[in-house]
């Protein structure tokens, strides 16, 4: 291990200090700083390269029930991070190693490493360290998760995924396809839909911005659906998913992996709920952390789609940790392009 001297004793970190009235703001953050303890026997000191920002975190800034536990008010926000081992007291984890946890919105976590999933290392050589908070992370495994375990698309059905250039979104569809699938996306603008199909590679994609009443998006939705929706790749909510209820064919199956359009307190409207019954359809949300069971199987996949160049992803990267609330924010609106991180270090 070594000595004091050699490593970062100062450890800056942002934490929740009020919860939101609506849309969340930059207030709602303090940065801090604060001392870097002295290891104790098990722990490692990790310097942290990337953070994760992901629309998760904006429904634990609440307070009231939801999925996961909310955000403690005066604590580090959570996130995903990716980051170098600085020290150690551990025999598993050598100074040097590459390791992905939840360390949080911080430059530096000391995690205690024998901790059951605080702690994995991962292999740089031929997956850069930020793709581990992406496509072969967990929006990868939600991706995932998402469309082969709820979805199920068979050869010729089509598939639909909204948010379709977000980090999830972009990987579902690009797996989809892989399965023969037909896949229409629907993203916002139409740099991010021609992104959709010219590069990821989906059949279609339909610009919500340019569609933005239910008539309107519907006709884009038939004329992109020819044969209805058999699956539905659910992140927005909202309108956006009740038009799509009104194109499904029987028996379609619909994950839902996020509901964005409802994170600041907006009712989520379904006119076509009697869809669900005419044509008795599966509707089913999932948290990707109840089924750890299933991410050696989705990473391996993943792992070797993107070793192999066979997997593309954007990634969105804002620079130190003081940028991190406005691009959280910028996030929930749409702004960033693919996966959003934050760069901590190099």
């Amino acid at each position: 291990m070594p000595t004091k001297d050699c490593i970062m004793t100062v450890n800056k970190q942002i934490i929740l200090d009020s919860r939101p009235e609506g849309a969340a703001s930059t207030k709602n953050f303090v940065l801090r700083e604060q001392a870097i303890p002295d290891l104790r026997d098990g722990q490692v000191l990790v310097r942290h390269l990337f953070l994760s920002l992901d629309p998760y975190m904006r429904g634990r800034m609440n307070a009231g029930k939801s999925y996961a536990q909310a955000q403690a008010l005066g604590e580090v926000m959570i996130g995903g991070t990716v980051g170098v081992v600085e020290a150690s007291n551990h025999a598993r984890f050598k100074v040097g190693d590459t390791v992905v946890g939840m360390g949080g919105w911080q430059t530096h976590s000391v995690v205690d490493a024998d901790a059951p999933g605080m702690l994995r290392t991962v292999s740089t050589a031929h997956i850069p360290a930020s793709a581990y908070l992406g496509a072969v992370g967990m929006p990868g495994v939600t991706a995932w998760m998402g469309l082969t375990q709820i979805c199920e698309p068979k050869s010729g059905e089509t598939v639909v995924v909204t948010a379709a250039s977000g980090a999830v979104g972009s990987v579902v569809g690009q797996l989809a396809k892989a399965r023969g699938c037909r896949v229409v996306g629907i993203a916002g603008g139409e740099e991010k839909c021609a992104y959709v199909t010219d590069t990821l590679g989906f059949d279609a994609c339909i610009d919500y911005k340019a569609n933005a009443d239910s008539k309107s998006l519907y006709g884009a939705l038939k004329a992109a659906t020819p044969d209805g929706v058999d699956g539905l790749f659910e992140n927005v909510g909202g309108p956006i998913m009740d038009t799509v209820l009104a194109r499904t064919n029987p028996f379609a199956r619909i994950a839902v992996c996020g509901l964005i359009a409802g994170y600041d307190g907006a009712p989520h409207p379904m006119e076509n709920a009697a869809m669900i019954l005419v044509n008795r359809l599966k509707i089913q949300g999932f948290i990707v952390s109840e089924r750890m069971d299933l991410w050696p199987q989705a990473l391996g996949e993943l792992g070797e789609l993107v070793a192999g160049g066979k997997l593309t992803y954007r990634e969105t990267i804002a620079t130190g940790l003081e940028s991190a609330p406005e691009a959280f924010l910028g996030l929930l609106k749409g702004k960033n392009f693919g996966k959003q991180l934050v760069k901590l270090s190099d």
